[in-house]
């Protein structure tokens, strides 16, 4: 079948993405890479049998735009979560580069106890979450004026950026929207690749495929 290179838009999940793509296309499905809800941006979609190349593009580095917002707090880094004023802007912007730990958020979809985390968050409870490493390739601050600032962010899969944002102090990330995976870039959303044309890109999917 094909990779459809999709431009989710805010407020839907890309579980929602892919449902209602499983049920106009009548084939199965899956995405490469979640987007939380108030993210944008591209969203693989494997139509078919190219979601035996989830392992491959999941893998794949990622680039985002994301805006951020200083002298403020969100309980869920976002700006879906309490938000609080607190007037300290962050000395320095800069952000962290290279191999950095995270502590997978609580609103995240990482299972824990076979159960989501967003799910426990949900209901008001807060358990342990797991550390991990990621790559940040590139954190360039492209502006700042007021109390926004705008960065691009290239970085390894299984990033949190809300939470790369929130070693600034206080700051969190309002608006945050996905340019790339790989290869692939948001420009082209729309398009439908075959699994042919996107072993030419990608040797290891080719691979794969065999």
């Amino acid at each position: 079948m094909t990779l459809l290179l999709c431009d989710k838009p805010a407020g839907v999940t890309s579980h929602d993405v892919v449902a209602r793509l499983r049920r106009e296309r009548g084939c199965k499905a899956g995405h490469a890479g979640t987007l939380d809800p108030f993210a944008t941006g591209l969203l693989l979609a494997m139509l078919g049998d190219a979601t035996r190349l989830q392992r491959v593009l999941t893998g794949l580095p990622k680039t985002y735009l994301a805006t951020v917002r200083l002298g403020w707090r969100s309980s869920s880094g976002d700006p879906e979560g309490e938000l609080t004023e607190t007037g300290r802007v962050p000395e320095s912007l800069e952000l962290p580069t290279g191999t950095v730990r995270q502590r997978v958020p609580m609103t995240s979809a990482v299972r824990v106890g076979g159960e989501r985390l967003y799910r426990k968050a949900r209901r008001g409870e807060t358990v342990t979450t797991p550390p991990r490493d990621v790559e940040i390739h590139r954190a360039e601050l492209l502006g700042h004026e007021g109390e926004l600032a705008r960065y691009e962010i290239e970085c390894s899969t299984g990033t949190y950026v809300r939470t790369l944002i929130e070693t600034l102090g206080d700051a969190y990330c309002t608006a945050l929207r996905r340019t790339a995976v790989g290869p692939f870039r948001v420009e082209d959303a729309g398009e439908e690749l075959s699994l042919e044309r996107v072993g030419e890109l990608l040797p290891a999917a080719a691979e794969a495929l065999r």
